[in-house]
């Protein structure tokens, strides 16, 4: 696999690598790996959340609302 950045970028892995003392393919299949990690769990997580609306599994605006005041606590417009 083959990949370009640019040149500031580049510097800025090399100085990393040199301070991790790690190579810079470690440092590249770090980032990546914890990139892919985050996004699958943001897409699997609204694919959660779709799931949960479609079965009914939701609050509506003026429910949430009530649950605040029954707290005494005002909702924050979000």
């Amino acid at each position: 696999m083959t990949a370009r950045i640019d040149e500031q970028l580049s510097a800025d892995l090399d100085e990393l690598a040199g301070r991790r003392e790690r190579s810079r393919a470690w440092l590249i299949e770090r980032a990546i790996a914890g990139f892919v990690a985050d996004e699958l769990e943001l897409y699997r997580s609204l694919e959660e959340a779709e799931a949960q609306i479609d079965r009914g599994e939701y609050s509506t605006q003026e429910q949430v609302e009530a649950m605040f005041a029954v707290r005494g606590m005002q909702a924050q417009p979000g």
